[in-house]
């Protein structure tokens, strides 16, 4: 009797482009540390929301085991790509680049449900694009004067359509004037003498929302003897779609990117918005496959800094003045693209503390992510909800009278939180704390937010 035909394998939802790597899936052994320090696992409590969970479940569906269904995406989905688990994996396991690997994979093979799509697809095609969503700024200026936007938050309408629209409306800062138009100059000069020349990122959000830092951002590195050059013609960084597995957006931004500084001359690339950072820092394995851009991606990454690691490392120049005419307690925020995507921390706290009479605060869960993660907050709007609530009870703990914070997703979430809980504690760049240092201004404080 003839033996039965072998049962052939199950074929993979994956496609052969960049799958996650088997290899670096059989190094992770299972142990559990990452489950403590995952902000999903946390808040939701099932073992497939946690990075141990969603690397069983990339084995299972590069093996073809598993299917790409609905409820296997949404444990990727609930994933804040945080990096936490990075940084406190005893094994070493590159979670990060299996989840970037895998973001990709589901973006063009899974069917996402219409509203999904349509919402998406809103996020993708605006918030990267200053130039697209700047004209939607007068209108938005005019809904939060009217009084349309109390009408809307009392009421709860966009709660009731979707929680996701409601999302987005509420970590809508106030439409600061200058938004309307662009402030910065093509070309900054060095104050005293000049140690650096440096090319500046203007970010998306940042430039739109949060002028501000960047102005101060170019007069710190101005006063530090820094040459900053900032072209005009700059775009995102790719920072939002490459973290959402939009890897063919991003790739046509990084070539972008790349292309209008590569002509500047400059000694560095600084950038002041942490989740900018670790993706520029990225540019040579997101062009990896490009061989016209594979060297120049690599020569461009080599070169970019965050602002708080390159002043740091060269030493300020100029002298700082206290910030109040008391000891001013602040807390500073650390964001997870800086803190485990970037590996910097000491950095801004050193910083901080040369500021005279600045007291540095620490908060409880340090690490744990605010809830904010890019645009997870509003993809994600429940758990995003309840990570915010415990950020902000743990930075109000600390009864620091401001709250240092080097990132604008962050910001948003803070303030958002901030102001849900009636605080009045305002959430300040550690560049524009610099920058009031340097300039002499003394800061309006709120009360203490709690013992001191």
């Amino acid at each position: 009797m003839d033996a039965p035909a072998p049962v052939p394998p199950a074929a993979s939802p994956f496609d052969s482009d960049h799958p996650p790597d088997p290899k670096l899936i059989d190094e992770c052994v299972h142990c559990g540390f990452c489950l403590a320090n995952c902000p999903s696992y946390r808040v939701i409590g099932k073992e497939m929301d946690s990075p141990r969970g969603r690397i069983y479940l990339m084995d299972g569906l590069n093996e073809g085991q598993i299917p790409l269904s609905e409820a296997t995406v949404s444990h990727f989905d609930s994933c804040l790509g945080c990096l936490a688990c990075v940084t406190t994996c005893p094994s070493g396991v590159k979670y990060d680049r299996l989840i970037a690997a895998t973001r990709p994979q589901i973006e063009r093979h899974y069917p996402r449900r219409a509203g999904d799509r349509l919402f998406r697809a809103l996020i993708f095609n605006l918030l990267p694009y200053p130039n697209r969503l700047r004209p939607l700024l007068v209108p938005l200026l005019a809904y939060q004067k009217s009084g349309l936007r109390r009408l809307v938050r009392r009421t709860k309408l966009l709660d009731k359509f979707s929680p996701q629209l409601a999302s987005m409306e509420a970590i809508l800062p106030d439409i600061p004037a200058d938004a309307l138009r662009s402030s910065l100059p093509a070309h900054l000069a060095a104050q005293g003498k000049q140690r650096y020349r440096v090319g500046m990122i203007t970010g998306c959000v940042q430039r739109l929302f949060f002028d501000r830092v960047n102005q101060a951002t170019a007069r710190v590195l101005s006063a530090n003897g820094c040459e900053v050059i900032i072209p005009a013609e700059q775009g995102c960084c790719a920072a939002l779609p490459e973290h959402q597995g939009q890897r063919s957006q991003a790739q046509t931004m990084a070539r972008a990117l790349i292309d209008s500084f590569e002509k500047t001359g400059v000694d560095y690339i600084v950038v002041n918005a942490a989740g900018c950072g670790h993706t520029l820092k990225e540019y040579g394995h997101i062009l990896a496959d490009d061989p016209q851009y594979r060297e120049r991606a690599k020569a461009f990454a080599a070169k970019v800094r965050d602002v708080q690691e390159f002043l740091e490392a060269v030493g300020l120049t100029a002298i700082l003045q206290p910030l109040a005419d008391v000891p001013l307690p602040v807390v500073y925020q650390d964001a997870c693209h800086l803190l485990h995507g970037q590996r910097i921390s000491l950095q801004p706290r050193r910083l901080l503390q040369r500021i005279p009479g600045l007291q540095l605060r620490e908060p409880v869960d340090a690490a744990l992510c605010c809830g904010s993660a890019g645009v997870y907050n509003l993809l994600q709007p429940e758990v995003a909800e309840e990570l915010g609530r415990q950020k902000v009870a743990n930075l109000l703990a600390t009864g620091a009278r401001l709250i240092a914070s080097p990132n604008p997703g962050c910001t948003l979430q803070i303030n958002k939180y901030l102001q849900l809980q009636g605080q009045s504690i305002s959430v300040w760049h550690p560049m524009e704390l610099l920058d009031f240092a340097i300039r002499g201004v003394r800061l309006p404080l709120p009360a203490s937010t709690g013992d001191t």
